[in-house]
C-alpha cells in the first residue's frame, strides 16, 4: 500500500519524468497564452468570464502537475485538483446553456446547475467528511467525466443550426473526458492509478488548446438551453448504460484476474474485449435502438401533440361549409398543413399515367416530377403504404428498402414529406408537405401514428365529399329521368284519349253527336299538352294558378265519362254529400283517372267498381272512395311497392309513377291517400281532401 502514500513520478526514469513535467509546462504555457487572449475578446457575458475562470483552473491544473516546481504529486492532490478543475468547467456548461444569465447566482439555483454540479461537490467533500478508499473515489471520477461526455453530447445535439460553431467546443472537452475516463476506469478496474496516464495528460492537454480557441472565435451566442427530449434521454441512457455495463464487466474482470491467479489477466482481457465487441454490436443495431427508443419515448414522455387541441383544431377547419369541390381540398390541404405547422404543400390525386393538381399552396409542381412519381413513388406506397420524410432518407435509406432516389431527386425533395392516400386500399393520390419558415419534424413513431391518424380523418373527409358530389350529379340526372317519366306519363293519357276516338271513329264517324265531343276531346288534348309544354319550359310557374272551387263529383263524372269509357267495367258513381274544395281540378281529374284505370286493370269485365262521394264535415273532409273487387293487393306490396315510384307490375307498359304522383299530390294540399286492400278480394282507395 505504499503507492497509496507515496508520490507518482517515482516509478518514471529520470528521462521520463522530464518528459512528463515537459508536456505539463508546455501546457500550462498554452493556457496561460489563450488566457491572454480571451482578455483581448470583446464579447462580454458571464459564459466569457466564466471561460476566463475555467481557463486560469487548467493553468493552475497544469502548474500543479510540474513536479520541478512543486514537488512529486501525491494521489491526494491529484485527485483535488481534478476535481476543482471539472467543477469550474461544469460550472461554465451549466452558464453557456443560456445567454441570459446575469451573474453566477442565477446559474447556481437552477435545478439543471444543480444536477449538473452535485456529482463533483460530492467528491470534492466526501474525503474530508468521512473516510473513503481510493477505489471508490476513482469511481466518482470516472462517473464525472462520463456526466461531462452525456453533456456535451446533449448540447451539441440541441445547438441545432449553431452545431458548426459548438462542435471545436464539444471536440475539445469530449476529447479532455474521454481521456479522464479511460485513466480513471483503469484504476477502478486494477485499484491503481497508471502513471504513464498522469504523464501523458499534459500532452493531450496542450493538443486540445487548438480547439478551444476555435470554439472561442465561432461561438457568437452561448445559449442553448438544455430541455429533457426524447432524443436526450435516448442517447444519455444509452450513453450511460454503456458505461454501466463496462463497468460491471470490468468488475467481473477484476474478480477474475484476483481469484484466476496466472490465468486470470488472460481471462480478464478476453472477457472485456468480448464485452466490448457485445456492446458494440448492439450499438451498431438499428432494431435495437429504435426499441430502446420506442419504448422510452411511450412509458416516460407526454405526448409530443396535444391530441385533443390537434382534434378540436382539425375538426373546425373540416366543419366550414364547402360550396365547390375545390373548396373541399383546399380545406384537406389546410388541415394537412395545421396538422404539423407547415405552410406549404399540395394534393395531387393519380389518375393513371396522369397527376391532377387538386390543391396547393406555395408548392412549385416541377419539384415532383411526372417520372419520379409514377416509376418510383407510387409502387412504393402501394407497396408499403409508407409516409415518406425525404431528409430521413437520406441519413436512413434502409428504412425506405425498395427506393432508389438519386442525388437530384433526393436534392429537389429535400425537407418534403409524402403522405400517400388510400380509398378501400386503392391508391388515390399523395399529400407532399413542406415548411420554408421553420425547421421540418423529424418523423419519428409517435408522429407517424399521429399523422397516420390525421391522413384518415381528412382522406374520409375528401371521399365524403367526393361521394356526394357524386350523388348529388346523379340526382340531377334522376330529376331528369323522372321529369322525362311524368311527361310520359301524361303522354300516354293524351295518347289514350286519341286512341279513344279512333277506336269509335269508324262506327260513330257519322254521328254529329260524335263528332262535336272528338273536337271537345282534341281541344282538352291540345290545352293538356299545353300547359305540359309550358311547365317544361316555365319552371318557376307555380300550381297555384289553375286552382279554384270545385264540386268533386262534376270532375269524377267528366273522367269517367270521357277518359273511362274504353275499359270494362264501367265505375258506378254514388254521391252521398259533398262540398265545394279548393284544387287544381286537371291534377285531380289524373288522381283520378290513374286509380280509375288501375282498378279497371285489375278487375274482369263483369266486375264491380264504385265510386262513393261523401263529406265528414266534423273533420272538414272531402271524402272520395274507389272500390273494386279485383286481384287485390298484399300487404308488402302495399308497404314497399305501391306508393315507390318507377316500380311498376305492368312491365314496359307502365311507368311507376301514378300512385306516386296521386298521393304526391294530395299531400301538397294537405289532403291523403289511404289503401285498404285484400289480395284475391279487392281495394278501396280514400281520397281525403280538406273542404272549404
Amino acid at each position: 500500500m505504499f503507492f497509496w502514500r507515496g508520490l507518482f513520478y517515482w516509478q518514471l526514469g529520470d528521462k521520463e519524468a522530464v518528459i512528463a513535467n515537459l508536456g505539463y509546462g508546455l501546457a500550462a504555457a498554452g493556457y496561460l497564452l489563450l488566457l491572454l487572449l480571451l482578455f483581448t475578446v470583446r464579447r462580454s457575458g458571464l459564459a466569457k468570464y466564466l471561460l476566463i475562470i475555467a481557463t486560469m483552473t487548467t493553468f493552475m491544473w497544469s502548474i500543479v502537475h510540474i513536479s520541478v516546481l512543486l514537488g512529486p504529486l501525491n494521489l491526494e492532490r491529484l485527485l483535488l485538483v481534478d476535481t476543482v478543475k471539472q467543477i469550474v468547467w461544469l460550472l461554465f456548461l451549466a452558464a453557456f446553456l443560456r445567454d441570459d444569465f446575469t451573474n453566477l447566482w442565477d446559474v447556481v439555483k437552477r435545478p439543471v446547475s444543480l444536477a449538473i454540479l452535485i456529482l463533483p461537490v460530492i467528491a470534492l467533500i466526501l474525503p474530508y467528511a468521512m473516510p473513503v478508499a481510493p477505489t471508490w473515489r476513482f469511481l466518482l471520477q470516472t462517473m464525472i467525466a462520463l456526466e461531462v461526455l452525456v453533456l456535451l453530447e446533449q448540447v451539441y445535439r440541441q445547438s441545432g443550426a449553431q452545431g458548426w460553431a459548438f462542435k471545436p467546443l464539444v471536440l475539445y472537452l469530449g476529447a479532455l473526458n474521454l481521456f479522464e475516463f479511460v485513466t480513471y476506469a483503469n484504476a477502478t478496474m486494477v485499484a491503481q492509478i497508471e502513471p504513464l496516464y498522469i504523464a501523458a495528460r499534459g500532452y493531450i492537454y496542450l493538443a486540445m488548446i487548438p480547439f478551444l480557441i476555435m470554439a472561442t472565435r465561432r461561438i457568437k451566442h452561448w445559449g442553448v438551453d438544455i430541455f429533457i427530449s426524447r432524443e436526450v434521454v435516448l442517447h444519455s441512457s444509452l450513453l450511460l448504460v454503456a458505461g454501466a455495463y463496462l463497468f460491471v464487466m470490468a468488475l467481473i474482470g477484476y474478480a477474475v484476474k484476483f481469484i484466476g491467479g496466472s490465468w486470470g489477466a488472460t481471462i480478464q482481457i478476453v472477457l472485456i474485449a468480448m464485452s466490448v465487441a457485445l456492446l458494440i454490436t448492439l450499438f451498431l443495431s438499428n432494431s435495437f435502438r429504435t426499441r430502446v427508443k420506442v419504448f422510452i419515448t411511450k412509458n416516460f414522455f407526454a405526448n409530443q401533440f396535444d391530441y385533443r387541441l390537434e382534434w378540436v383544431k382539425l375538426t373546425d377547419v373540416l366543419s366550414v361549409e364547402q360550396d365547390t369541390m375545390a373548396d373541399t381540398y383546399n380545406a384537406a390541404l389546410q388541415g394537412y398543413l395545421g396538422a404539423i405547422n407547415y405552410d406549404r404543400g399540395a394534393i395531387l390525386r393519380v389518375e393513371g399515367a396522369q397527376m391532377k393538381l387538386l390543391a396547393s399552396r406555395d408548392f412549385d409542381q416541377s419539384i415532383l416530377s411526372r417520372d419520379v412519381m409514377l416509376e418510383k413513388l407510387i409502387p412504393f406506397f402501394k407497396q408499403t403504404s409508407w409516409i415518406m420524410d425525404v431528409d430521413e432518407y437520406r441519413i436512413k435509406p434502409y428504412l425506405y428498402s425498395g427506393l432508389h432516389l438519386n442525388q437530384q431527386e433526393q436534392q429537389d425533395l429535400q425537407g418534403i414529406m409524402l403522405v400517400p392516400v388510400f380509398e378501400r386500399d386503392a391508391f388515390w393520390g399523395v399529400v407532399v408537405l413542406g415548411c420554408a419558415a421553420s425547421e421540418p419534424l423529424r418523423l419519428n413513431w409517435e408522429l407517424r401514428d399521429y399523422f397516420s391518424a390525421v391522413n384518415a380523418q381528412i382522406s374520409s373527409f375528401i371521399f365524403h365529399h367526393e361521394a356526394a358530389n357524386e350523388v348529388a350529379e346523379n340526382a340531377q340526372f334522376a330529376a331528369f329521368s323522372r321529369m322525362s317519366a311524368f311527361v310520359v306519363h301524361d303522354l300516354k293519357n293524351v295518347l289514350a284519349q286519341v286512341d279513344l276516338i279512333l277506336t269509335n271513329a269508324q262506327q260513330h264517324k257519322n254521328n254529329p253527336e260524335f263528332i262535336d265531343d272528338t273536337f271537345e276531346t282534341l281541344e282538352y288534348t291540345k290545352a293538356r299538352m299545353d300547359k305540359m309544354l309550358a311547365q317544361l319550359t316555365d319552371k318557376q310557374k307555380t300550381h297555384s294558378e289553375n286552382r279554384g272551387s270545385y264540386l268533386l263529383s262534376n270532375i269524377i263524372k267528366d273522367v269517367v265519362s270521357n277518359r273511362c269509357a274504353g275499359l270494362r267495367p264501367l265505375p258506378r258513381l254514388t254521391i252521398l254529400s259533398e262540398v265545394p274544395v279548393v284544387i287544381d281540378a286537371e291534377k285531380f281529374a289524373n288522381v283520378v283517372y290513374h286509380l280509375v284505370n288501375n282498378a279497371q286493370q285489375a278487375t274482369k269485365d263483369k266486375g264491380c267498381i264504385e265510386i262513393k262521394v261523401y263529406a265528414d264535415l266534423t273533420q272538414r273532409q272531402q271524402l272520395v272512395e274507389i272500390t273494386d273487387d279485383g286481384d287485390g293487393m298484399s300487404d308488402s306490396f302495399i308497404q314497399n311497392r305501391l306508393f315507390k315510384p318507377f316500380d311498376t307490375t305492368k312491365g314496359n307498359a307502365g311507368m311507376g309513377i301514378g300512385a306516386y304522383d296521386a298521393r304526391s299530390y294530395l299531400t301538397s294540399i294537405q289532403g291523403s291517400l289511404n289503401v285498404e286492400s285484400t289480395a284475391g278480394e279487392g281495394s278501396t282507395f280514400t281520397l281525403s281532401i280538406p273542404a272549404n
